[in-house]
């Protein structure tokens, strides 16, 4: 039983008189006696709540930064008229902060046999899976004195996917890739072009791309022109481990490597070339192989929508060894982790020869805008010793940047904003060389 402000005013104004004028317990007893009675009755005639049914319906996933609606239908089998207020409850980060009461809370009134349907609006602050925890439904008597109380568990579930922010730098890059893909040919053969079209020798062509067989059966000089190769395997490994877990701005290190993966996922995938996604720390996080076209990028996004950073030292060669299984030919490995000295030198270093031996490696990470700041700084004692510290963090991932590449390994070192694009320039750089 809960009872409410009313009954509480009720009882305070029926005792002020007697406790002022003739303060006795007789006279207690005669205001709140009929008091209670009436709370009694209120609580009986109140609909119950443990007979209440309920089902979801509604969305079951939703972009980061978008809303999603979930619809709670009630259904009243009594033969009494329900008047409710009723708590459809969900984990705090469902809601941005301060408007959860608004959203969750619902006054409702449902005729005996009828049902209603009520509607919660989720705008959910971080990725993942969000679950209905219980709804809470209190009953009020037509008094409005006393009401019946009740929890129900009506399961749902709410997938909170990466955002993609860098989805708004596709079309130039798929811009970019349409110079690539044929429709402006080249006339050097090199490793990662294959045949694409004969045309009409023009003076300033090599020479050594005429094809002498085409030329002898007709009249004009032909030359061979070549574009790059399509159906390539790319490899997208992101490290889950506690470097992942870092903010970096306003966001995890994870979250916009995340996104980086998505924006060079959408752009390989319309090049013609397979993709892969592999997560790992310590053991295998999220995996996706074997899709293509429209499936990829769905099953991508689902994939990673759940995964979270691991507060453990990432094992590079567990790593290593998993990324060559999922690899087993030649493809381009897009390594997504921290250029942090101690973790490079001590993990990836040793393991690196494996990895280049057998295919193209890149590796991406994700900088601090705010060292970049701390290096401009200028002015107090404060300030200069932030700028010390700052070009010598940015020296030290330099020189880590360095020992990368002498093996042979392809290095993006962008903020966040910048990491998508850079990397799916990196991608078209790779590309347009002939290196996948």
């Amino acid at each position: 039983m809960a009872l409410t402000g009313r009954t509480a005013l009720l009882a305070a104004l029926g005792s002020l008189p007697v406790g002022i004028l003739a303060p006795s317990w007789t006279g207690m007893l005669a205001v709140n006696a009929p008091l209670s009675l009436a709370i009694l009755c209120d609580y009986v005639l109140a609909a119950p709540v443990r007979t209440l049914q309920f089902t979801r319906s509604g969305d079951t996933s939703v972009r980061l930064g978008d809303g999603a609606e979930v619809q709670l239908t009630v259904t009243n089998p009594s033969n009494r008229r329900l008047r409710a207020h009723l708590r459809d409850a969900w984990p705090p980060s469902s809601w941005h902060s301060g408007t959860e009461q608004a959203a969750s809370r619902h006054m409702l009134t449902v005729p005996a046999g009828e049902r209603r349907r009520l509607t919660t609006v989720l705008r959910p602050t971080r990725r993942g899976d969000r679950h209905a925890e219980r709804v809470t439904v209190r009953s009020y008597g037509p008094l409005g004195l006393a009401a019946r109380q009740g929890n129900h568990r009506v399961p749902w579930t709410v997938r909170v996917l990466p955002p993609f922010t860098s989805r708004k730098h596709l079309p130039s890059r798929l811009a970019r890739l349409r110079e690539l893909d044929g429709r402006t040919s080249v006339l050097i053969r090199g490793q990662g072009t294959e045949f694409d079209s004969l045309r009409d020798y023009v003076p300033g062509d090599d020479t050594r791309s005429i094809d002498w067989r085409a030329t002898a059966r007709q009249t004009t000089v032909a030359v061979r022109t070549w574009r790059p190769e399509r159906d390539r395997h790319i490899l997208v490994v992101l490290d889950t481990g506690r470097t992942s877990a870092g903010r970096v701005g306003d966001v995890p290190r994870l979250d916009a490597a995340m996104d980086a993966a998505l924006l060079l996922t959408a752009l390989a995938s319309r090049a013609g070339d397979r993709v892969d996604l592999l997560a790992y720390d310590r053991r295998i996080r999220a995996q996706v192989q074997g899709r293509s076209g429209g499936d990829l990028l769905p099953a991508l996004v689902n994939a990673l929508a759940p995964l979270e950073p691991e507060l453990v030292e990432t094992d590079a060669r567990g790593l290593s060894a998993a990324a060559l299984t999922s690899a087993p030919r030649r493809s381009l490995i897009v390594l997504l982790t921290s250029l942090d000295a101690a973790p490079i030198e001590e993990g990836l270093l040793p393991v690196l020869p494996q990895l280049t031996q057998r295919h193209t490696v890149l590796v991406a990470s994700v900088a601090d805008p705010h060292i970049q700041q701390m290096s401009t700084s200028r002015g107090t004692i404060d300030a200069v010793y932030e700028a010390a510290a700052g070009t010598q963090a940015q020296a030290q991932r330099r020189r880590t940047a360095e020992q990368l590449q002498r093996h042979g390994v392809t290095v993006v070192d962008a903020t966040p904003d910048n990491l998508a694009p850079a990397l799916a320039d990196a991608y078209l750089a790779l590309k347009a060389a002939g290196r996948l």
